[in-house]
């Protein structure tokens, strides 16, 4: 009997090991729909709680390309406001170079001597100085065909490159900007 006991012992080990066993399998099968479970929700909380980033993130994004776009905008205005400024500028100093002309050709034969006309030519210079009007084209100068016109030409012996012979209206920049041509007479040089 005693070894009845100790078989049925063994065999009762053996049947609540199987028990045991059995309650196990059945415990880790509910555990694993448990840690599915946990780990979904892990995973949606995961997920709502980079929803709002990725949407912070994406209103970042739009609102820094947004500034970039200003600032661009507000760089081409400037840069639109300044070029139709010296466009205007440009203009009106072209509308006074005629004006300007007779004043200097009468300052010339000295016909603005003691006449407030003078004054008035003085003023137009100043002016013009303040917003960087350069005449050019002098007598004797090289002629230049991108900033003179050639009404005349002359051949010489006493010059080997083409020369300015006379002026007959000074030409102007405006700063860098060629504002008119100056009209000349030219001598070039002679064949033979």
């Amino acid at each position: 009997m005693a070894d009845e006991t100790q078989n049925e012992q063994p065999e009762g080990e053996s049947v609540e090991a199987a028990a045991s066993a059995e309650s196990q399998a059945a415990a880790s099968e509910d555990r694993a729909p448990t840690a599915e479970t946990e780990l979904d929700a892990e995973l949606a909380d995961l997920v709502d709680a980079t929803g709002p980033i990725s949407k912070e993130a994406e209103l970042l994004a739009d609102l820094q390309r947004l500034q970039a776009e200003f600032v661009n905008y507000k760089a081409r205005v400037e840069r639109d406001r300044d070029v139709a400024r010296n466009n205007a500028i440009a203009e009106v100093l072209r509308a006074l170079l005629p004006a300007l002309d007779d004043l200097a050709l009468a300052e010339a034969h000295g016909d603005l001597e003691g006449s407030p006309f003078l004054a008035v030519l003085n003023k137009l210079r100043v002016a013009g100085d303040k917003f960087d009007l350069k005449q050019f084209g002098a007598k004797g100068d090289k002629f230049d065909p991108e900033k003179h016109n050639a009404l005349v030409q002359t051949p010489s012996a006493d010059v080997v490159e083409n020369t300015i012979a006379d002026v007959v209206s000074p030409g102007y920049f405006l700063g860098d900007r060629l504002l008119r041509p100056a009209m000349v007479a030219v001598f070039i040089p002679a064949e033979g």
